[in-house]
Parts: structure tokens; C-alpha cells; sequence
């Protein structure tokens, strides 16, 4: 049966609102929970950009949820800083969390004020990451002299179970590549074809642990109000990479969204005032050999979508034996950009 989780947006809601809502989430019935970590949100209008790892262990004390959070070591964040972390809340939190180690985007890395890499690199700079944090949480003192540094450092409460370090991709050479080093895949709705072939060339590849999608939806009581919230809050995330990549500022994608259509929005955004719509898309995913779907409801106001979702949608997933017939994904979009780069 597959696990249906909460997307806990830090970019659209404040910190102390979004732990409401996914202690609301727990109460409704959903299984999980994960999390965006930004500095910047991707638009003025969303206006929230709460700090992950401080709403991690507020949200791990508070519920009996597992949870995941996208991020990227490496520039904003040290490895060490992140292995640190992480080890914390696996130490306090048994088998209740996992990270998804990206190779970020320029929005939340440029604060620095260190150069913004080409992609090539950010991706041996993460897989240099992964190794340290990796050696950390096996309680080695590292020093590590490449594309990151790290001098003699040591975590002295590591966890009896490291956390798991899943990969995140948006595109089918990087779910291969990341088969080399990663405990499972996470990746956005896109096309059924595309989707396949991301599965396909992970697992060919040899890659391992679960495979999980964050999927971008809108809902609500009509079609009209449905359509705008997505075209509102989530127009700034139409575009192909290299753009969400590359962009600095919410301002630069403000600018690009500017003349977005609904149509375009459709794209990246399962748009749907019909229940049975939403149900049937996400029966399809878990069909393509999704473990675990995170659903983010990409508007502001989290409470309705949660009720009508808890009472209609997860049971329907969770009937075994009992998938509906769905149709084809050609309108479930191409390549959004969410979360650490990959």
C-alpha cells in the first residue's frame, strides 16, 4: 500500500502556521510528512521562508510522523554542518527521518557570495557532500580537501541508524547517476513516460531504497478557484531547468512568471476541483512503482485541502486491490522545479 504524505511548503506558509497544519495532517490520517529548506521563496506572493531544520524538530517533537526535508550541502551549508543536523534529529527521532541531498539552486546558495558554479561541478561538489556526511554520521573524524573542505571534524553523537541521504532528480541522467551513492530517489510529477524512464534508469542502474513523489496539485470547490490559486501561488515554477537553477532572487522569478498562462500552470500543477480526478492521478503514480507520494497542495490555506483529501482521497489509495482506472498523465506536467536542484 502506498504511504501518502504532507508536502510542508516553508516558501507559502509561515513556520508556526505550517506545524499547525501538519499536526493537522497527522490528525486527518495522513502517514508522513516532508519539507522544502529555502532561504528565498520562489515568489513575492508566496512571502514565507521559514528555517527548516528549527521547524524539523519542533514538527518531529510534536507528532509521531516521519519526515523528509530537501536540501543541498556545499555552499549555503557546510557538510559538516549538515551531517551535524541531521545526526541530531536521527539520534532524537529513530527511523522518523531522512534528507534529500541536492545540488541546490542559485536562489538559495548566492547568499554567500561565493560564485555559482556550473552544474557539472555543483554535482561533485555534492557527491563529495554525501561522502562526508556519510563519514560523519559513522563517527570518523574527516578531513576532506576538494570542492568542499573539512579539517578534522568529528560528530560526537552519532546515530544508532544513520538517516537515510535519498537522491532528488528532475531529470533521467541524474536519477542514473545518483544509483552510485543514494538510499533512494525522490523526484516531482512529470509525465507518466518520463517518470518511467527516471524508475527505470535508477533501478537498472542499481539503485536501491524507495522511490517517492512530490506532487504539485490544486483543488477546490470549482474549477475557476482552482485555476487561480495555482496560477497565483505556483506560476514561477512553469519553467524548464536550467531557469529554477540559475535565478537569484524572488524578484528574477517574478519577472519570468510575469505572463504565465493557466495553460502552462496545468503543466506543472495537477489542477482539479474534482476528488475523483486528484484520486485517480495519484493512483497512477503509485502504479508506476511510487513507494510514497507527498502531495502539496500548492495554495495558502491548507485546512480544506487536508479535510477534503483526508475524507475522499486517502482512503480510495489505500482500498487494496481496488485502483481505479485512470488516464492517461499528458496534462500532469513537464519538469517543475521544487526543492534542492538535481
Amino acid at each position: 500500500m502506498v504511504t501518502v504524505g504532507f508536502h510542508a511548503s516553508h516558501e507559502q506558509i509561515s513556520p508556526a502556521r505550517l506545524l499547525r497544519d501538519v499536526q493537522h495532517a497527522e490528525r486527518a490520517g495522513f502517514d508522513a510528512a516532508m519539507c522544502s529548506d529555502h532561504i528565498e521563496p520562489w515568489s513575492a506572493r508566496q512571502g514565507h521562508s521559514g528555517f527548516a531544520w528549527s521547524w524539523l524538530g519542533a514538527a518531529l517533537a510534536t507528532t509521531n510522523l516521519r519526515f523528509g526535508v530537501v536540501t543541498a550541502p556545499g555552499q549555503r551549508y557546510h557538510p559538516a554542518i549538515i551531517a551535524h543536523a541531521s545526526a541530531t534529529l536521527a539520534g532524537m527521532f529513530p527511523g522518523r527521518f531522512w534528507m534529500a541531498t541536492g545540488s541546490g539552486e542559485n536562489m538559495n546558495e548566492h547568499i554567500t557570495g561565493d560564485p555559482w558554479p556550473p552544474k557539472d561541478i555543483r554535482q561533485r561538489r555534492l557527491e563529495e557532500s554525501v561522502e562526508v556526511i556519510r563519514r560523519l554520521h559513522r563517527g570518523e573524524e574527516v578531513t576532506h580537501r576538494g570542492l568542499v573542505t573539512v579539517e578534522q571534524a568529528r560528530i560526537w553523537d552519532v546515530p544508532d541508524n544513520p538517516p537515510p541521504l535519498i537522491a532528488p532528480a528532475v531529470s533521467v541522467d541524474t536519477a542514473r547517476r545518483a544509483a552510485a551513492w543514494a538510499d533512494g530517489l525522490v523526484t516531482v510529477n512529470q509525465p507518466a513516460d518520463k517518470l518511467k524512464d527516471m524508475l527505470a534508469a535508477y533501478r537498472d542502474n542499481g539503485g536501491q531504497g524507495k522511490a517517492v513523489l512530490q506532487v504539485h496539485l490544486s483543488w477546490a470547490g470549482n474549477e475557476e478557484e482552482a485555476v487561480a490559486v495555482a496560477l497565483d501561488q505556483w506560476r514561477t515554477n512553469t519553467y524548464d531547468p536550467p531557469i529554477p537553477w540559475d535565478l537569484p532572487t524572488a524578484g528574477h522569478f517574478d519577472v519570468v512568471g510575469e505572463h504565465v498562462t493557466a495553460e502552462q500552470v496545468r503543466k506543472t500543477v495537477n489542477v482539479s476541483a474534482d476528488l475523483g480526478q486528484h484520486t485517480e492521478w495519484l493512483a497512477e503514480y503509485a502504479d508506476l512503482g511510487f513507494d510514497e507520494l507527498y502531495l502539496h497542495f500548492v495554495g495558502q490555506e491548507q485546512a480544506p485541502f487536508i479535510d477534503a483529501f483526508a475524507a475522499e482521497v486517502l482512503p480510495q489509495l489505500r482500498m487494496p486491490g481496488s485502483t481505479p482506472a485512470v488516464p492517461q498523465l499528458s496534462a500532469a506536467g513537464a519538469e517543475p522545479a521544487s526543492g534542492a536542484s538535481a
